[in-house]
């Protein structure tokens, strides 16, 4: 786990300068995100050590992707049934209380806010699907930049597997950047909601099988 969250520090920490040029960074909401999110991420990666086991690591896994297959598919379904303008409303006063559980499970397992924090702001907010991919990755940057300099210091990380990650990381963030400027937002809220189903099942699975 502490490999995996100073990876997405890194790798978000290089992609941040392209979303900020592009301006797709709504400061606003990253701050009511942020709010709820970092108390969670450090109360998570303080209890890891304490109460982590091998059967309650098979439940998360279970439960977090069962949340994020259900409300990414709700999420689509509204999108195909309605027009994506016409019936977002900004709801995004409740973003502190969505954020704090999103940051306690990121403490657990490195794994929430680019998943349920997309899906937070696609439900939650009016922005485009470029603001959503950016504020993002900067919600997310936060979150890994607490969790991963605790396990950091704590020596929790494997130097060798992390450095060939993060070489491939980098190159896959800023291909990122490009296509969530350049794609129609609505193609692109599907194909995300998509991507998001996907890795929820996948967690799921995990959590199953093990």
């Amino acid at each position: 786990m502490g490999t995996a969250l100073i990876f997405a520090t890194v790798v978000k920490l290089a992609g941040a300068p392209v979303y900020l040029l592009r301006q797709q960074v709504h400061w606003r909401t990253l701050l009511r995100l942020v709010v709820g999110g970092l108390p969670g991420v450090f109360g998570g990666s303080l209890l890891l050590n304490r109460i982590r086991s091998e059967q309650s690591d098979s439940l998360l896994y279970a439960v977090l992707g069962f949340v994020i297959v259900t409300v990414a598919s709700l999420n689509l379904f509204q999108m195909i049934r309605h027009s994506l303008r016409n019936n977002l409303r900004d709801r995004s006063r409740w973003l502190p209380l969505v954020a704090l559980p999103i940051g306690a499970e990121m403490g657990f397992s490195s794994a929430g806010p680019g998943a349920i924090g997309s899906i937070a702001l696609l439900g939650l907010t009016t922005l485009s699907t470029a603001q959503v991919v950016g504020t993002d990755v900067f919600f997310g940057l936060a979150m890994s930049s607490v969790g991963g300099g605790i396990q950091l210091t704590a020596g929790h990380y494997a130097p060798a597997l992390l450095w060939k990650l993060i070489v491939g990381g980098i190159a896959g963030v800023h291909a990122g950047a490009n296509m969530s400027a350049i794609l129609p937002s609505r193609p692109l809220r599907v194909g995300l909601s998509l991507w998001i189903i996907g890795l929820g099942a996948q967690l799921c699975w995990r959590g199953l099988a093990s």
